[in-house]
């Protein structure tokens, strides 16, 4: 029993780094990636192209990939730009809260692309009728967007949003492949040190009781924006 309770601690301390990686994520992706579908819709072709190109690249390349590009890539170039600061390949410290800063910047940015796309068929879904009848009823371009499309765009945007951000708190394990302490970091400790296999198990039972906490709350977000069926 002791074993076991020192293990639910262990990993109530690692989801909470997780949960806090998900809740910052969502906090930048989703205006981010907003703008950014601003800015592949934008009839200015350079800023629509540079868009579409980014957003290639980040669907394109595996998340961990990106982790590893964000941890390293400064340490890398600050080799070529001051090499007699040769302290390694990281950032300039490898403290946790720089681990969690760069995984934080590598999920923000990879699901602000993925949001963008889901926000651009979500704006493009909307008949051009609804436009003009804004603009009959004297609304500014602002005041229509923001008052009559964003929230049938949000309406029906919430399935495919829901995949994504149930997704989102998944792929946050990734985070422990440059040793930010979170869930599965954690359970893989007891693995290498104690030998114990369950604590991951366990893992996944945080993930599963999380997971369908999420599809709760999205279900009743779905029945509140009922009254915008077509």
């Amino acid at each position: 029993m002791e074993m076991f309770l020192d293990v639910l601690s262990q990993l109530a301390g690692g989801f909470v780094t997780s949960f806090l990686l998900f809740i910052l994520t969502l906090i930048l992706a989703l205006p981010l990636g907003l703008l950014v579908s601003f800015c592949t819709m934008s009839k200015f072709a350079p800023l629509s192209m540079l868009s579409k190109l980014i957003v290639w690249i980040l669907r394109g390349t595996p998340l961990m990939l990106q982790i590893f590009a964000i941890f390293y890539l400064p340490g890398i170039l600050r080799l070529f730009i001051w090499p007699q600061m040769n302290t390694g390949w990281e950032w300039f410290d490898t403290t946790f809260s720089t681990r969690f800063i760069a995984a934080l910047v590598a999920f923000a940015i990879n699901y602000a692309a993925y949001f963008s796309e889901i926000f651009r068929g979500g704006i493009q879904s909307i008949s051009q009728g609804q436009y003009e009848a804004c603009q009959v009823l004297g609304m500014s371009k602002r005041e229509a967007f923001f008052k009559v499309i964003l929230l049938q765009v949000i309406k029906r945007i919430i399935p495919p949003m829901s995949n994504e951000i149930i997704t989102l708190i998944k792929d946050t394990s990734l985070a422990n492949t440059i040793a930010v302490y979170e869930l599965i970091f954690e359970a893989k400790e007891f693995m290498v040190i104690d030998a114990l296999i369950w604590p991951l198990f366990m893992a996944g039972a945080f993930y599963l009781l999380f997971v369908g906490l999420l599809t709760i709350i999205f279900g009743l977000i779905e029945k509140k924006l009922s009254y915008f069926r077509s």
